[in-house]
């Protein structure tokens, strides 16, 4: 007795059908990645889709990682988890203050130390490490991000009630803007990101930004580093 083959099915009935989207749709288009039974050197996740922040509430993680400044959190990831936790003693406006105060310390007896700092705020429930936007800038810049990862890395290393960790793109911020550098203030690329954080050392989930969920057009993965036949293709090879 044989069995007629059929394609696979995400939904019930015409659901897949009905399911169908447009081009004009948000959405995003996730590419299979070879299986691996071991990977010793870890991979970013990167968490296409997923809504960050109820995540972060439902307790899904024990730290995150995010951007704050001296100036106004107001708009920013810090704000709402602050607001939003049950747990938290943290307002956005004591957020703000205590990296103002932070900052004016280190202004005084660190004037040399190398940024951003990281700046703990425990809301018992979530660990928040922030990394401290430099004094006197709108954004952070790649290397920013490069020596903020590192001192993340720091942190995170041995301590295991401080995992899993998120982390957030630094993309399209409101508050904290991210660029390439002082010299070229454009936003980098989401690979660029990735690949900053991953040489730093860091190896939780990160979340796009709601605004990459629209490039269906563009294939993506799941995970970072992207398989080696991405390279090959940029250099012209197949």
């Amino acid at each position: 007795m044989t069995t007629a083959s059929s394609e696979p099915r995400v939904y019930e009935g015409d659901g897949d059908h009905l399911m169908t989207v447009s081009q004009s749709s948000e959405r995003i288009t996730i590419l299979p990645e070879a299986p691996k039974a071991e990977d010793p050197s870890g991979r970013i996740r990167i968490l296409w889709g997923q809504q960050m922040l109820p995540d972060l509430l439902a307790g899904r993680y024990r730290a995150v990682v995010c951007g704050v400044n001296e100036v106004d959190n107001s708009h920013g990831m810090i704000a709402q988890l602050v607001e939003m936790t049950s747990t938290s003693q943290w307002t956005s406006k004591s957020v703000t203050s205590y990296a103002k105060m932070f900052s004016e310390s280190v202004g005084i007896h660190a004037a040399h130390d190398r940024e951003p700092y990281i700046l703990k705020y425990d809301l018992d429930s979530l660990l928040i490490l922030a990394l401290l936007r430099p004094k006197d800038r709108e954004y952070f810049t790649i290397a920013d991000l490069s020596r903020g990862f590192q001192t993340v890395r720091n942190m995170l290393s041995g301590r295991r009630e401080r995992l899993p960790v998120a982390s957030v793109s630094f993309l399209s911020a409101r508050s904290n803007r991210l660029v390439e550098s002082e010299a070229n203030p454009i936003e980098p690329s989401f690979e660029a990101v990735l690949s900053t954080m991953y040489e730093a050392g860091f190896r939780g989930d990160v979340y796009p930004a709601p605004t990459m969920w629209s490039l269906g057009s563009v294939g993506v993965y799941s995970s970072f580093p992207f398989p080696e036949g991405v390279t090959r293709m940029r250099e012209g090879g197949h």
